[in-house]
């Protein structure tokens, strides 16, 4: 009697040899027709869009600065000339070699002013953004949008009402007026920026130094201080760029005595003429303090301003 063996069942279904070579011969037929990004070209493609960005920007600061070695002859040429000779007459203008007008009491005003009305806005604005910040009062908020409205009126709206109170007190042509109105121009835009880098202060070490009894003073001293310093140096770069470059207030409020370098720089734009070249000149020299302070905050400045963006 023989025995039936029953055949083995057969599976329908692929092994997972065939599945695994079936999807890889699948992924591969699909990779080969996909287009892939390379991320090295597109590194390249963005390195160069942004060196021929900043080219462009930087385009006339660099003619500023030849035409400024170009006599007024050359200059006013129109076509301007490249490849004219070189010459530090404009310079030499500037510095008053043959009108003796020495430029460097404008400076010194721009200086004074510029840093006197920085640390005075860096005295009120850091107590006033740690009231608004690590300890909020009430309605913190309306607070804060009262210091954004003084902004929100133009400079030439208020001028004439400034030129009047500076006349009648007799603060026209006074160092200290202008310092006060530079101060005043500034403080909104300081305690906004500091209220934003103070709320990133850890708020354990503020508990941590009310423990140990330390004061208000003393906290932001030796606590808020040294944490919030690149935050400090941003604010403190701006109000000093701000008031360096105001023209407006110290063109009608001040004359002889108290005058900015802007105002000075004006003085080249004359009945007589444009001079070119002794502009560009005076336009690179005045710009040389704001540029070295931005080289010399160049890294407090990027970390005070990239402060909060990164959660």
């Amino acid at each position: 009697m023989s025995t039936l063996t029953p055949a083995a069942p057969q599976n329908s279904s692929p092994g997972p040899t065939a599945l695994n070579t079936g999807s890889r011969r699948g992924f591969g037929k699909f990779g080969r027709g996909k287009s892939r990004m390379d991320p090295t070209r597109n590194n390249t493609a963005a390195g160069v869009a942004a060196w021929l960005l900043a080219l462009l920007f930087a385009t006339p600061v660099l003619w500023m600065i030849l035409t400024s070695f170009h006599s007024e002859t050359d200059a006013a040429t129109n076509p301007p000339s490249v490849a004219a000779n070189l010459t530090l007459d404009a310079y030499k203008e500037f510095f008053g070699a043959s009108s003796g007008v020495s430029p460097w009491p404008p400076l010194i005003n721009s200086a004074t002013a510029s840093i006197l009305s920085t640390v005075l806005v860096l005295v009120l604005a850091i107590p006033a953004a740690y009231a608004l910040s690590i300890k909020p009062v009430k309605k913190w908020t309306d607070v804060m949008f009262f210091f954004l409205s003084t902004k929100m009126m133009p400079v030439v709206a208020a001028i004439l009402p400034l030129y009047l109170f500076a006349k009648t007190t007799g603060a026209l042509d006074n160092i200290w007026f202008l310092i006060l109105m530079y101060t005043s121009m500034n403080l909104p835009i300081a305690v906004w920026m500091m209220r934003s880098f103070l709320a990133e202060v850890p708020e354990e070490m503020l508990e941590a130094a009310q423990i140990d009894g330390a004061g208000l003073l003393l906290t932001l001293r030796r606590i808020v201080a040294p944490v919030a310093m690149p935050g400090i140096a941003a604010t403190a770069l701006i109000c000093f760029i701000f008031s360096w470059n105001e023209l407006l207030l110290a063109r009608v409020l001040t004359g002889v005595v108290a005058g900015t370098a802007p105002v000075f720089l004006t003085g080249f734009v004359s009945s007589q003429g444009l001079f070119l070249a002794k502009v560009c000149a005076a336009a690179v020299v005045i710009s040389l303090p704001v540029l070295f302070a931005g080289f010399a905050a160049q890294d407090k400045l990027v970390q005070g301003l990239s402060l909060g963006a990164v959660k």
